[in-house]
């Protein structure tokens, strides 16, 4: 475990950094800006879309005090936002980053089910709080989606700012043409929410796990520049399906900015276990989505 005077030591050298880094570029979401690269926090919170293995490494790295550090070194890289779901780790990391100076923005991703936490979730200075895609794309699969909208009200009501998540390019058109009060969306690169029923038909058979289609970005990126609201892109590394190589991540990120809108951004899951994965994502994001 990471000790309070290497954390500390961590915190010096992040905030020396965040005085030379390069600014990332910017987006309007309603009244704020974000970084055009956010941070995501499915590794932190043990969703590795992959294997039980591998999600229960990422749980047993991300402790408190690694993620404190995480949302410390995302800042000196030019990230200024994070976008996650709640739980206790994030909520302590969240406060231990702040009281050492930290001015993070937070994106909150919930279910939006009665046993929700939405006051704990409020408690923690949100900008924005947006509707979980899976949850979503099932509302929309049941007919049930103005549950969804009435959650959007919800969060308006709270006087944050709103959003939708979704894997399913069809179902972003729909919200769109309905015009929803929403301020923006978040997209999935990969639909990843198919029933059972459409992947058989598609493919034939049933998958095991999630099933990661090889021209979904292509799919979803067609809608997201048709719809006039921001769209903040996430899995765009297929949760490491394609980051097996330099080469990978950096056609990834080209695509990525190349195929959304210019007032677009990305969400990326980072798990620093092995390098510095925040500072070259922060690198590739002021290549391919231009600079502050």
């Amino acid at each position: 475990m990471i000790s309070r005077r290497s954390l500390l030591a961590a915190a010096a050298l992040s905030s020396t950094a965040a005085r030379s880094a390069e600014p990332l570029a910017s987006i309007a979401i309603g009244s704020k800006r974000v970084s055009r690269l956010i941070a995501g926090a499915n590794p932190i919170n043990g969703y590795s879309h992959a294997t039980v293995r591998l999600s229960e490494l990422m749980t047993q790295y991300f402790t408190v005090a690694r993620t404190t550090e995480f949302i410390l070194h995302c800042e000196s890289q030019g990230i200024t936002t994070w976008q996650t779901s709640y739980s206790t780790k994030v909520r302590d990391a969240l406060c231990a980053a702040r009281e050492q100076g930290s001015k993070i923005q937070v994106i909150m991703l919930t279910s939006g089910k009665q046993a929700d936490v939405f006051s704990e979730i409020l408690a923690m200075k949100p900008i924005a709080v947006v509707h979980h895609g899976n949850v979503t794309d099932t509302h929309f699969q049941l007919g049930t989606q103005q549950v969804v909208r009435d959650y959007v009200k919800r969060v308006h009501d709270a006087g944050v700012l709103a959003g939708v998540s979704t894997h399913n390019p069809d179902v972003l058109a729909r919200i769109e043409d309905s015009g929803w009060e929403n301020d923006f969306y978040m997209t999935c690169f990969y639909n990843v929410s198919r029933t059972p029923e459409e992947v058989r038909k598609m493919v034939g058979d049933a998958p095991l796990g999630e099933l990661f289609l090889a021209a979904d970005p292509q799919r979803m990126t067609t809608r997201v520049r048709e719809v006039r609201k921001p769209c903040l892109a996430f899995k765009i590394l297929a949760a490491g399906r394609v980051s097996g190589t330099a080469a990978g991540v950096e056609n990834a990120f080209s695509f990525a900015y190349r195929n959304i809108k210019p007032s677009d951004g990305v969400i990326v899951g980072m798990f620093p276990v092995l390098h510095d994965e925040v500072k070259q994502d922060a690198d590739l994001a002021r290549r391919f989505g231009g600079r502050g």
